[in-house]
């Protein structure tokens, strides 16, 4: 257990880690954030910051020499580098190299019984063909790493799209359309004991690929859904050793939840919890990560809607203040980009 007035250590700069960084702060602790970015809004909140880049051997060991624990807040920190601090680290860096391969993922978690999308890798134009002709079209085509918030995605209407696409130079993988319903997440927090507890499914809706909205209670189709999207999340999890918070998204589908992707941190579709659950996500997260019992998940309010705040909205955003069942959350960052998350704003409906 990380005593009180220890230091979690932070891979990662953007808002997930300025908001563990405030539970942290809550129980005791303190936060030094590595970000390769000097505009860092976990930093502004944390007691030290170290700026350098992920290679940087020397920078990251003097980092981790100030750390009790090394967690992380996004998924796409190089796992190479972290080898020399891996008995630091939890979740265990396992967990980072299976999302951060959008094949490997869908790989693992169908080697667990979980029913992804149709796909198949892409590496050439004539392989997209093949994967459009056997799974057809409309469909995706992704990325194999990076990207997120619908960065990195092309859209496949009809198969004819397929000819008008230049593929990156880097591997990708083509998945078949869903016909789903709705989507919905399962957040789960997994102790060092292995004790795991879920918050409740939001039913989750998405606008040019980022989150827009999370939704609590969702409806009867998700509520049905859920008990087997959580066996397949606790199964992930006992899989990977992990600890911390971990996000599986999922499509609701008439057979069933079908797999979409996992994220092995705090996500956004969780961030209704600050308010709306007994214990945040956050704050789990860091018991967790330190060692301390869970906190209890259950939802304490009849109505939660998480609503995401993007670029110019940001400017307007103090407007909803004036709702009374309004919390809102602002990240402080500088410039309101087309597509960036600013913050969000979580209504509460009291029971």
């Amino acid at each position: 257990m990380i005593q009180p007035g220890g230091t979690i250590g932070i891979l990662g700069g953007g808002q997930l880690g300025r908001m563990i960084a405030m539970a942290a702060a809550q129980l005791g602790y303190r936060c030094h954030v590595y970000e390769p970015g000097r505009d860092s809004v976990a930093a502004e909140v944390s007691a030290q910051f170290t700026c350098a880049p992920w290679t940087d051997e020397a920078a990251l060991a003097r980092f981790a020499e100030n750390c009790d624990v090394v967690t992380w807040e996004f998924e796409n920190v190089p796992v190479g580098p972290l080898a020399a601090i891996e008995h630091l680290l939890a979740p265990h860096p396992r967990a980072l190299e299976t999302a951060q391969d959008r094949l490997k993922e869908k790989c693992f978690v169908e080697s667990l019984g979980g029913v992804p999308a149709a796909y198949a890798p892409v590496d050439t134009a004539e392989e997209l063909a093949d994967a459009v002709d056997r799974i057809g079209a409309p469909g995706i085509l992704k990325t194999r790493r990076d990207g997120y918030d619908g960065k990195g995605q092309w859209r496949l209407r009809t198969a004819r799209d397929a000819d008008a696409i230049r593929l990156p130079d880097a591997p990708t993988v083509y998945e078949g359309f869903v016909e789903f319903a709705c989507e919905f997440s399962v957040i789960l927090v997994r102790g060092r004991d292995g004790e795991v507890r879920f918050w409740d499914s939001p039913e989750n809706t998405h606008v040019g690929g980022i989150l827009a909205t999370s939704t609590l209670p969702a409806s009867e189709m998700v509520v049905q859904q859920t008990p087997a999207a959580r066996a397949l999340a606790a199964q992930v999890a006992e899989a990977l050793g992990y600890v911390g918070v971990l996000t599986l998204e999922f499509f609701a589908t008439n057979e069933g939840p079908v797999f979409n992707e996992m994220a092995p941190r705090v996500h956004n579709s969780g961030h209704w919890t600050i308010e709306g659950a007994a214990t945040s996500q956050f704050e789990n997260h860091v018991r967790a990560v330190c060692g301390l019992p869970l906190g209890d998940t259950a939802t304490t309010a009849a109505r939660v809607v998480m609503t995401n705040i993007i670029g110019e909205d940001a400017l307007t955003a103090h407007g909803c203040l004036g709702d009374g069942d309004a919390h809102l959350h602002l990240y402080g960052k500088r410039q309101a980009r087309a597509g960036r998350k600013m913050g969000h704003v979580t209504r509460i409906a009291a029971r």
